[in-house]
């Protein structure tokens, strides 16, 4: 079958329609008929190569999906054929301590489809039953497939690892990715005060529009932590939510308040940062690092999603034959949401 990957890591000139085993659902499994799949940066990187981290090749890109139930692996009787679904994307073994805990996210066997195995821009994905959910009522399956990854990625990482209380403040460090614009909504829902930082004057509007109480335009000449320290009113900011790494880790770090907490959930600038112990300990800050979800917390935000409290953002939707332009716009300085792309 076809996938939209590659055979090489590499750049974006390394993206290419490849062919692929079709998938047989073993017991406990379903395959599904793709309708819909969704990128993240996460595929960026899984595109350029991580390290430690081994890749069947060719490898499918895409970790987000939503389509139909096309075929079902035994003792899977819960599921009709057609049923409309969509897929948490982070595969656990379901047996280990953490899994019995309900930690599914810490599973020392963890996974994410599409980084770990092949991934959702293809025409069959077979999943485990319980990583499966009904599409909301009134959904496109291109809403479904924007959701699952950035939604509880950013509900975790605010209201579990960051502990938001109302009240508090957030910052949210860059506004165009698909991560951003859920943790917008996911802290205004928590009842915080949310500033958003960008560098691009276009992207402020659409950052309002989705909650933000500010957007803060940072540059060489208002760098981000003097603009998170006059915004808080020199008092520091609550939980500041940081993916960008090596490059704004340090100056996270100088806007924290006093017992505030930096949530880390990527490193798109690098790896490595280096931070001030001093300021860290004087201030009786912490920095924390999160990624995905439990499975109740998947099902908490994806109740949000679903009554209508929270809502997916599509920067734009595209048909498969179009994918490897489509994946390109993850590139793109005026990204905005989620680059969705139609089933084949």
């Amino acid at each position: 079958m076809k996938g939209l990957g590659f055979r090489e890591h590499g750049g974006l000139d390394r993206v290419e329609f490849v062919d692929v085993p079709e998938p047989v659902p073993g017991a406990g499994e379903v395959r599904i008929r793709v309708r819909a799949a969704a990128f993240n940066r996460l595929d960026r990187w899984v595109l350029a190569g991580i390290p430690g981290v081994p890749i069947e090749r060719p490898h499918v890109l895409g970790s987000d999906v939503a389509g139909e139930v096309e075929r079902l692996g035994a003792g899977v009787d819960d599921l009709q054929v057609g049923a409309r679904v969509l897929a948490n994307p982070g595969l656990s073994d379901g047996t280990c301590e953490s899994c019995r805990a309900g930690e599914q996210s810490l599973c020392r066997a963890y996974r994410i489809l599409g980084e770990h195995t092949q991934g959702s821009a293809t025409e069959f994905v077979v999943l485990p039953r319980r990583n499966l959910y009904e599409v909301p009522e009134g959904w496109s399956f291109g809403q479904a497939a924007a959701a699952p990854l950035v939604f509880q990625t950013a509900w975790r990482a605010l209201r579990t690892v960051g502990a938001v209380r109302p009240g508090e403040t957030v910052a949210i460090v860059g506004a165009g990715g698909g991560v951003a614009s859920a943790a917008i909504q996911v802290a205004k829902q928590l009842g915080a005060r949310v500033a958003v930082t960008t560098r691009s004057e276009a992207k402020a509007e659409r950052a309002r529009s989705l909650g933000a109480d500010d957007v803060l335009v940072t540059g060489p000449e208002r760098p981000l932590d003097r603009a998170l320290w006059e915004w808080s009113s020199k008092r520091g900011v609550d939980v500041i939510f940081d993916s960008a790494g090596r490059e704004t880790i340090p100056r996270s770090l100088k806007a924290v308040a006093r017992g505030g907490r930096i949530v880390v959930i990527g490193a798109t600038t690098g790896p490595v940062a280096e931070v001030d112990l001093r300021t860290l300990f004087w201030r009786q800050a912490s920095i924390r690092g999160s990624t995905m979800a439990n499975t109740r917390e998947f099902e908490e935000v994806l109740g949000e999603l679903a009554a209508g409290r929270l809502h997916p953002v599509v920067d734009h939707e595209s048909a498969f034959e179009d994918g490897v332009v489509a994946f390109s716009r993850l590139d793109a300085d005026d990204l905005f949401g989620k680059i969705v792309l139609r089933g084949p």
